[in-house]
């Protein structure tokens, strides 16, 4: 196709065509999500052939299990953005920012988007994050947003590594008829009927809409190229039944973002060479997970074949085998009990059992779910801080993800930022804390304009990513720590409580100071501190 003869194409054939393109090409990849989220949930055996349909089909949950316990790691590091001045004339503005990421952190319930965006990564082994800005968040306001964006309705160029090298990114979904005609009523006439919604082929088999009353609601995002000033910009379409409903670039030329970059950002699990795309943990342990299921199959095939021993008669002994199989009857006519005889199935070998034990430790064992990261210990490990850094070395894998994680969410909030300066035009009042007290502050896209003296630069700040662990073993360390102290006489009884974390602690300090005014705390004794501060105890830990 030339370029001129591109030029003149209708957007919407531009976009439907590429679509295609994409689709086709992101076929086997729908496939392979498809089956890795059956590994998940354990519905792989109805992609094995089976000649009886009465075969027993076991499954023993080893990969849910271990996706599980590598998603309960991930989920303590929880990330929550810093930012950090480069000097001190911007301190105020850093933390009036860092205020305001937080604040529609907390409005977008991003801790709910991570748990999605980890089970993405684990399972289909990459997640994707959408930055964009919402008009109607804080009471109409407005706000930007770090959302999760399901990897089954996105499409990235095939040909390209990097999803900023791609041609477009399209991002879809199902609508009813009602819903297009109520948001687009100028085009509801102009819709054709969307084949596409009918061959729609990311399907996981649990929701089956009605496809004849759907329709494929697209978001077509594209890159165009400037040679004269070596820049991007970025436009996004809204596309249905074969029409453009909405074009940002008849509203903004020069581009949907001013960052130019396509508002999503990619975290793979394990990478995949030639693909911005990853592998996730379903793909590595599908052959054990088969394997071992496999074997059960095997196990209880011979244990129901054991349970049913065979009656071995042949002509010459006399009996009639329906008598025989009567087993109400107490007395058989025959000739002879030498042409009778019992056929027991014999038991298999002892090292299968022992070989399916190992197929599902080397899955939890390389998935990163071993026994310290699942919360159990030796016998011997008792003390919180021992457990804790058994915990904390067993997870060397699980932080490898983790790192991953923030470093995407970094690149998220830079790009937040860049959003919230570019789409905000109302005061937004935000409380900061600095040296423990709190004051209110007005934020204005202006002031971050401002700091880079008007310019469209990135402002002059970096972000950080710190993780917030939620471990109750850091309390129990904790805890541990403050009995040492009072033990050894570094501190006294009020100041343990103090330092220790346990339910009932404001209860035990008011008893405290109720029993100063009468005259000292002998009688609060240590051994009432340690029923309040063990971990062991009946009060559960914070």
């Amino acid at each position: 196709m030339t370029r001129e003869k591109k030029a003149t194409e209708p957007l919407a054939v531009r976009a439907y065509a590429l679509f295609d393109s994409f689709r086709n090409a992101y076929a086997p990849e729908w496939q392979r999500l498809d089956k890795c989220e059956r590994l998940y949930r354990g519905e792989h055996w109805q992609d094995v052939p089976m000649d009886d349909p009465n075969e027993p089909r076991p499954m023993t949950p080893v990969i849910h299990s271990t996706v599980e316990n590598v998603a309960a790691d991930l989920a303590d590091d929880l990330p929550c953005a810093v930012i950090t001045p480069e000097n001190n004339v911007n301190a105020r503005i850093a933390k009036i920012v860092e205020a305001v990421i937080a604040r529609n952190h907390d409005a977008a319930s991003y801790d709910v988007e991570y748990q999605k965006l980890i089970h993405d990564l684990l399972v289909a082994g990459c997640c994707v994050q959408e930055v964009g800005y919402d008009s109607a968040e804080n009471g109409g306001l407005g706000g930007a947003f770090i959302r999760h964006t399901d990897v089954r309705c996105i499409m990235f160029d095939p040909l390209a590594c990097d999803i900023q090298d791609g041609r477009a990114v399209f991002k879809f979904s199902l609508r009813s008829k009602e819903w297009i005609e109520q948001h687009f009523p100028d085009k509801a006439g102009e819709l054709d009927d969307d084949l596409i919604a009918c061959s729609y082929l990311p399907e996981d088999g649990t929701i089956k809409p009605d496809r004849k009353d759907a329709m494929l609601l697209i978001e077509y995002w594209r890159r165009e190229y400037d040679s004269e000033s070596d820049s991007f910009s970025v436009h996004m379409a809204l596309l249905c039944g074969g029409v453009v409903l909405r074009d940002s670039q008849s509203v903004k030329p020069e581009g949907y973002f001013a960052h130019g970059q396509y508002p999503f950002i990619v975290t793979t699990l394990y990478p995949r060479k030639g693909s911005a795309l990853g592998f996730g943990l379903c793909d590595l342990f599908e052959g054990q997970q088969r394997y071992a299921d496999k074997l059960d199959q095997i196990v209880l095939k011979n244990a129901l074949m054991a349970s049913r021993n065979k009656l071995l008669v042949t002509e010459a002994s006399g009996f009639d085998a329906d008598d025989l199989a009567d087993w109400s009857r107490e007395v058989h006519r025959g000739e002879s009990l030498s042409g009778v005889s019992w056929f027991s199935t014999p038991p298999l070998p002892a090292y299968i059992t022992d070989y399916i034990a190992r197929l599902h430790e080397n899955v939890k064992e390389e998935g990163g779910a071993n026994d310290s990261s699942r919360g159990s210990a030796n016998n011997n490990v008792t003390a919180a801080s021992a457990i804790y850094a058994l915990q904390e070395a067993s997870t060397k894998r699980t932080r490898m993800s983790s790192q991953r994680l923030h470093e995407a969410f970094r690149k998220a909030v830079r790009m937040e930022i860049e959003v919230e300066r570019e789409f905000n035009f109302y005061l937004r009042p935000v409380v900061v804390t600095e040296d423990g007290t709190e004051r209110e502050e007005l934020f204005n896209s202006a002031d971050m304009t401002a700091c880079t003296d008007g310019m469209s630069l990135p402002i002059e700040f970096y972000v950080s990513i710190k993780a917030a662990k939620k471990s109750q073993f850091k309390a129990s360390a904790q805890n541990e720590i403050a009995m040492q102290l009072l033990s050894m006489g570094a501190i006294q009884a009020e100041q343990a409580v103090e330092l220790m974390v346990f339910d009932g602690k404001q209860q035990v300090l008011s008893q405290i100071a109720e029993r100063k005014k009468q005259g000292g705390i002998d009688g609060i004794n240590r051994n009432n501190l340690n029923s309040h501060g063990s971990g062991d105890s009946g009060k559960s830990l914070l």
